[in-house]
């Protein structure tokens, strides 16, 4: 049995701190090959058209449908307990962050 799993068949799964506090995206793109799925997560800055990828995910596409799936699931039990989300539609992008465009 591998060291990664107890006697339950269940995934002992560990982070560390640096990973744990996360990293911030407002913006995901998604590519794909044949092969594999792209999630590039980017973080935009108000009134800056430049953005920079903050992380880069790239998954098998049985993985990425699993992902999917999963993320579906959340979404539903998250609108069970907060209600509907809300969808923003025809947000330009980059996105207008409000206030006046940053200068330097």
């Amino acid at each position: 049995m591998s060291e990664n799993q107890n006697n339950d068949g269940q995934l002992n799964i560990e982070i560390n701190e640096a990973v744990a506090d996360g990293i911030y995206s407002n913006l995901a793109v998604v590519n794909h090959s044949a092969t594999e799925f792209v999630l590039d997560f980017v973080q935009m800055m108000p009134g800056i058209p430049k953005a920079r990828v903050k992380s880069r995910i790239i998954l098998t596409p049985q993985h990425m449908k699993r992902l999917v799936l999963a993320l579906k699931e959340n979404i539903r039990r998250y609108e069970e307990t907060n209600g509907e989300i809300e969808e923003l539609k025809g947000q330009p992008i980059p996105l207008p962050f409000g206030g006046p465009a940053g200068q330097a």
